[in-house]
């Protein structure tokens, strides 16, 4: 579905209506998304930002729920005018492509998306964590679905660098933190993988002294 669908469901409901009615300047600035190909638990948000910089974020897939953050951001962010003409299921195949085109074999267990204006164009900001324990990160033209940047990354390098996420804009607080908490689970992941190599390389040793006590 492309990204108007969320937004009219969102302009249709009475939370909005009273938000809009009562911040009458505030204007669409971002749309937060995660989809989870693996449990198909996704998560849809748009962003709204207000004449005093905070960001007034709509959770909107159990109902609509409206949550302002606490904390100005330092600066102001573009508002969206346009229509996206990528649809969010479209963004895979795209990501898919671009990978067969750079030989990377590994298949794409969730893709975080941020749509915002970058460089006065609509951009699909993407984080592709892969099951290979790599992350691709991809920036996404929506007007020609053009790739202008695509880089892979080791999931340890970025684990590592999770403490320096605290230091961020309040506007990336919740992005910030979902990439924290999916590199964390990533990271007990990882330490159970490394227990079980362990194990194993255990009974493998324990098996071959049995044999040769035989």
């Amino acid at each position: 579905m492309k990204f108007e669908h969320y937004l009219e469901k969102l302009h249709e409901s009475d939370e909005f209506k009273e938000f809009k009615q009562k911040n009458p300047k505030a204007y669409l600035a971002a749309g937060f998304f995660i989809i989870d190909l693996e449990t198909d638990k996704n998560l849809h948000q748009i962003d709204y930002a207000l004449p005093n910089k905070k960001i007034a974020t709509f959770f909107i897939d159990r109902g609509i729920k409206l949550k302002i953050s606490g904390q100005a951001i330092k600066k102001k962010l573009p508002e969206i005018k346009v229509k996206t003409k990528t649809d969010l299921e479209a963004l895979k195949g795209i990501v898919e492509d671009e990978m067969k085109n750079r030989t990377v074999t590994e298949k794409i267990r969730k893709i975080i998306a941020i749509l915002h204006i970058m460089d006065n164009k609509l951009i699909w900001n993407l984080q592709c964590i892969l099951s290979g324990l790599e992350i691709l990160l991809i920036h996404i033209d929506d007007s020609d679905q053009s790739i202008l940047k695509f880089e892979k990354h080791s999931l340890m390098e970025l684990i590592r660098a999770v403490p320096s996420l605290e230091t961020t804009q309040p506007v990336e607080e919740k992005r910030k933190k979902i990439r924290a908490e999916d590199l964390k689970k990533i990271q007990n992941m990882i330490k159970s993988l490394k227990e079980n190599s362990k194990e194993s390389e255990g009974k493998v040793k324990k098996k071959g002294k049995n044999k040769r006590k035989g």
